[in-house]
């Protein structure tokens, strides 16, 4: 440590005593276990002991009110329950993209709505109020703490004084190995002070790892005060899950957290780009009400409604009934209600399946009464809900405001017209507004296109649908396949079958391959009689993993073979289904019993749940990944959660194959609605006894562990996959993989990886260890795993070929050289709770 850090520790001791120091003392000290013992680490600053530590006061008690330290206003991001999967970190096997990966986003979200900057809440005051703001009025109870001269014994006063100086040095390994040196006369007041006093010097993570180790003594008695203290640093420093971890402490101890406490955690999900932390975040807001009796302050109903309306993609709208209590309580509380929470409230309702047409006539009222005049995105969202059900006076009535305020009307706007004079069958009006659109706006959007491509395609005007579709290809303007798969299906239900198959050729040219426009053309050949065409396609299906086959395709082709008399070729697919646990339609499961009975065959139930082989090895992989389960209290049922990173190509791969891969046990919201090809990116199975098995190895307390047979489960599949789901392949082709458990666990893969010839090095980066396999170590692992991977990501993965820059951001730091981290200061709540 050179001279100019000397001082700056000084100067930062100095700031925590009174009376100032007025001597600095520089001595040569090295941490040891033992205060008594020298030790031989390098240099560093000290200063006198009992100056140092002088009293603040000279009363008997001292009430300790740490200052609080100010943040920027939280900038609310997507989220999703108390464990997450980390967006924040792009997460991908790899950065190099496809051809096109603009393009194949762009499909990827087509499904919800045709303008994804529609499905975002705009706010018109960009500043707001945020909850954060309020923290410093926030009262919390006060901590009582002796000081250092207070207590009688000399040797207690100097070793405290010592421990106060060495742990905030020491990584949480070490911390924990002088804190156990010291148990034979550490006591709760002792451990109390050095938790405060890490406090008292910005220390906070220390404080928590004091906290921690206290919590497992014989001693141990709960101290409201101090974890209500520490759970409010930890949440300001937006460390949510610890502060997460002393609420459910405080809770689970029979008391009920401070109104501080509700607050700061709240705000800390809110300020985190993580998903699942806005789940967290309504939760812990519903308790503060039900179960703390608090009321909430004005910023934090705001900052939570913020929150809602920011989510991307649409998904705002499953949180209408959220957005419902939070006005609730604005109302009941009495507290002032802003324009935009009438405003969002009102575009929440204008996104839902079905439009509570009296609820935003009500909210329209509430406005009027306060003075409030109806802005753009409100006549925008009465636009949206009069589409849904045709309620073309009042559209109309609507479009006349737009046209007579100064703001600019949207391209959506028009698109909502369209489809409320097409709802009514005035498909010529659905054109003139389409016209009117690039005479207004001097441009047609994508939107515009799909909307009245769809329109003409329902009315069965196929000519101007066709040539429609010419303009949007000459137009460059993506994505297409949307209208690509409105023109087939409409050729399909009349007949036109010719024309069907060269739409469906002009689409594989310029698209990418897609199931639902697959299985159109499957049913095309099938209602037409070419099954050997259809055979070979439903083949291709199969094999290729970025299309697949899914119940709809086996049930098309099924039927085909039972009208042809082909039996031998259907009890194949009845067997394939039955491997598939996919369902046989009731109409084909009468004529197949009748094939399956003079064949002497008995009939299977294809719906039994129990897992495949491959099942449990693609499980275990992907929990070694970072899949997540979750159990009920009682540990009886479990689920397992799927999260895949919207960002990465090669996760939009895998997500499709895993989700047929399990498709049996997948709770019905996580299941494909009719004419929806999209996966999403997360889904869950049903919750169920059958997974206790994994849930006991792996998560068997709520947190990651790495079963102690892990040595017998490592098969090349569960590699694979563990390497498709949770590994990384870096710039110069070495390949990485990400795992979570105690070093004794890691150590146990190692030996087993050693074993199998895999030459591997570890790298600890706080919790989360990375597992190396570098240069020709590589592409012996490479090889070994090759063929399990997706033939769609062998480009991705591959060992050995150098690339621009294609790992992850989270493992371009990873230097197996230097030494591991085991310290997790300094890395967020984010890190720590990363899912791959």
């Amino acid at each position: 440590m050179d001279m100019q850090q000397m001082i700056i520790a000084a100067n930062r001791a100095q700031c925590f005593v009174s009376p100032p120091l007025s001597t600095l003392i520089i001595t040569i000290n090295t941490p040891s276990l033992n205060p008594n013992k020298p030790s031989k680490t390098p240099m560093r600053t000290s200063l006198s002991f009992l100056r140092l530590f002088r009293p603040l006061s000279r009363s008997q008690t001292v009430l300790f009110r740490p200052l609080t330290r100010r943040y920027a206003a939280p900038r609310f991001c997507p989220s999703f329950s108390r464990h997450f999967s980390v967006s924040s970190a792009p997460f991908s096997a790899s950065a190099v993209g496809f051809v096109d990966e603009k393009e194949r986003e762009e499909e990827e979200r087509w499904d919800f709505s045709n303008n994804e900057t529609e499905a975002k809440f705009v706010f018109e005051d960009n500043d707001g109020v945020f909850a954060d703001n309020d923290m410093k009025h926030l009262v919390a109870p006060d901590i009582e703490v002796k000081e250092l001269d207070e207590l009688p014994e000399q040797w207690r006063r100097s070793k405290l004084a010592w421990l106060c100086k060495e742990l905030p040095a020491h990584k949480a390994g070490t911390l924990v190995r002088i804190l156990n040196a010291q148990r034979k006369w550490l006591k709760q007041e002792d451990a109390t002070y050095l938790a405060v006093h890490c406090m008292r010097i910005r220390e906070n993570e220390t404080g928590f790892r004091v906290y921690k180790w206290m919590m497992q003594q014989h001693w141990y008695r709960f101290d409201f005060a101090l974890a209500t203290k520490l759970a409010d640093y930890m949440g300001k420093e937006r460390k949510f899950t610890k502060c997460r971890e002393i609420f459910d402490d405080i809770i689970n101890q029979g008391r009920v957290p401070s109104e501080s406490t509700f607050h700061i955690l709240i705000v800390a999900y809110l300020s985190t780009p993580v998903q699942g932390c806005l789940d967290e975040a309504c939760g812990i807001y519903n308790r503060m009400i039900q179960l703390g009796g608090y009321q909430p302050r004005l910023s934090l109903h705001n900052s939570l409604f913020r929150a809602l309306l920011n989510r991307p993609g649409g998904s705002s709208k499953y949180y209408l009934k959220q957005a419902e209590f939070i006005f609730h309580n604005l109302e009941t509380c009495g507290l002032e209600i802003q324009k935009e929470i009438y405003t969002g409230l009102i575009w929440l309702h204008s996104y839902q399946d079905t439009v509570d047409k009296e609820r935003i006539k009500s909210l329209r009222k509430m406005m009027r009464e306060s003075g409030m005049e109806e802005g753009k995105e409100v006549l925008i969202s009465i636009l949206r809900a009069c589409s849904k059900d045709g309620d073309i006076e009042e559209a109309e009535r609507t479009w006349i405001k737009l046209l007579g305020s100064n703001d600019s009307i949207p391209s959506q706007a028009f698109v909502y017209k369209m489809e409320v004079y097409s709802k009514v069958g005035e498909i010529t009006k659905s054109l003139e507004v389409f016209r009117e659109m690039k005479k207004c706006l001097g441009y047609t959007s994508i939107a515009s296109y799909h909307k009245i491509i769809e329109v003409l395609c329902e009315s069965e005007q196929m000519n101007l649908a066709e040539s429609f579709m010419k303009e949007l290809i000459e137009s460059g303007m993506k994505p297409l396949m949307p209208s690509y798969i409105k023109l087939t299906d409409t050729y399909l239900r009349l007949n036109c079958h010719d024309k069907l198959e060269s739409t469906f050729l002009e689409c594989l040219e310029k698209c990418r391959p897609n199931r639902t426009i697959y299985n159109i053309y499957l049913s095309s050949l099938v209602k037409v009689g070419n099954l050997g065409k259809a055979e070979e396609i439903f083949n291709h299906m199969g094999e290729n993993v970025t299309i697949g086959v899914n119940a709809k395709s086996c049930n098309t082709i099924l039927c085909g073979y039972l009208s042809s008399g082909d039996n031998s070729k259907a009890e194949k697919i009845y067997d394939l289904m039955c491997q598939k646990k996919f369902e046989i339609e009731s109409p084909l499961m009468e004529k197949l019993e009748n094939v399956l009975r003079s064949s002497r065959k008995e009939v299977k139930k294809p719906l039994s749940l129990k897992l495949s082989k491959e099942q449990r090895e693609i499980l275990m992989g992907l929990l070694l990944g970072g899949l997540r389960i979750d159990s009920d209290e009682e540990r009886k049922n479990h689920m397992i959660r799927f999260e895949f990173n919207p960002s990465s190509i090669p996760h939009s791969i895998l997500k499709r194959h895993i989700h047929d891969q399990y498709h049996e046990w997948l709770h019905p919201s996580s299941k494909l609605t009719a004419g929806n090809g999209d996966i999403p990116h997360k889904f869950n199975t049903i919750s169920h006894s059958y997974f206790g098995f994994y849930a006991d190895q792996f998560w068997p307390k709520g947190q990651p562990v790495i079963p102690k047979l892990i040595h017998r489960w490592l098969s090349p599949i569960v590699l694979a996959y563990w390497y498709m789901y949770g590994g990384y392949r870096t710039s110069a082709g070495d390949i990485l993989l990400k795992l979570k458990g105690s070093s004794e666990g890691v150590e146990k893969v190692v030996k087993t990886l050693k074993s199998k010839s895999l030459n591997c090095r570890v790298k600890r980066k706080g919790r989360v260890f990375w597992i190396g396999f570098l240069r020709t170590d590589s592409m012996w692992f490479w090889k070994l795993v090759e063929p399990y991977i997706l033939d769609d990501l062998k480009d991705f993965l591959k060992a050995g070929s150098e690339t621009a820059d294609d790992c992850a951001v989270e493992s371009r730091d990873i230097n197996f050289d230097s030494a591991s981290d085991s310290d997790e200061k300094g890395s967020s709540d984010c890190s720590e709770d990363l899912n791959p």
